[in-house]
């Protein structure tokens, strides 16, 4: 079993920036992959990046990349989503999964946390 809980969610503005938290515990297998999906009002649950726990290979949507940057902390077990140059349609609940595969898809992913709610005003 992995445990997930996130933090770190708020109300920003277009422009700015938000970091997300994942902290992670339980039995983490070097070979897990933490990704970040979200989900916004009416809309599906999407993809926005991945890393792997121990290569710290990562991935990212294509709606995100150069904006938002995935990294993790094993010490710590935590794992990080830094958004810089935010969006109104950023917008969403955040959620962080924990999977075996290095996957964009959300079937892959195991374990869920919560979710934290990011929402960034015009």
């Amino acid at each position: 079993q992995v445990q997930l809980v996130e933090s770190g969610g708020g109300l920003v503005q277009a422009g700015d920036s938000l970091r997300l938290s994942c902290a992670a515990s339980g039995r983490i297998q070097g070979n897990y992959v933490l990704g970040w999906f979200r989900q916004a009002p009416g809309k599906e649950r999407e993809f926005v990046a991945a890393i792997q726990w121990t290569a710290g290979l990562a991935m990212y949507a294509d709606s995100v990349k150069g904006r938002f940057t995935i990294s993790r902390d094993n010490a710590k077990a935590t794992v990080y989503l830094q958004m810089n140059s935010l969006k109104p349609e950023d917008t969403a609940v955040y959620y962080c999964a924990a999977g075996g595969r290095f996957s964009k898809l959300i079937v892959q992913y195991d374990y869920w946390g919560q979710g934290t709610q990011v929402t960034v005003s015009a």
